[in-house]
């Protein structure tokens, strides 16, 4: 069975909590319940880790290399400034895509910069916690391509 590592980023257990303007009222559990429930639709399993910790991240990362056969990251703040996350995705050579509740684009000139999506298979970013069931149809084609090659 196919298998697709998802990585929430710092502050997304905040959820439903945290500036509900830009993020919308639901919480970080009823994302996981939905993310499992698109997966289980998609046919494959899904792994769910969030860390706050840069160093936690790349551990995370660096685990996956042998168990899943895709990442889709939120990274969150660490979009903009982690080296090192992208180095851990490189690091791994998984397929990756990349995802961003809010519009990173249409936010602060800090936040437009990403280290992540030029190593992407692909970015989904301003559609909410729809950006990660975007993400999961997006992983199962991308998975089916994979297997499809094989």
């Amino acid at each position: 069975m196919p298998a697709v590592l998802v990585v929430h980023g710092p502050n997304m257990n905040m959820l439903g909590r945290r500036e509900k303007t830009i993020y919308g009222d639901m919480n970080y559990d009823t994302l996981n319940e939905e993310i499992k429930k698109k997966a289980d639709h998609h046919g494959f399993s899904v792994a769910i880790r969030q860390s706050n910790h840069e160093g936690e991240l790349v551990d995370i990362i660096q685990g996956a290399s042998e168990t899943v056969d895709l990442i889709l990251i939120n990274p969150g703040a660490y979009t903009h400034t982690s080296v090192a996350i992208r180095d851990a995705l490189l690091a791994v050579g998984l397929p990756v895509i990349e995802v961003h509740m809010s519009n990173i684009h249409k936010r602060e000139p800090f936040r437009q910069q990403s280290y992540v999506s030029d190593i992407s298979i692909g970015s989904i970013i301003g559609f909410g916690p729809n950006s990660y069931l975007l993400g999961l149809d997006a992983a199962a084609i991308m998975i089916s391509n994979l297997t499809d090659d094989s």
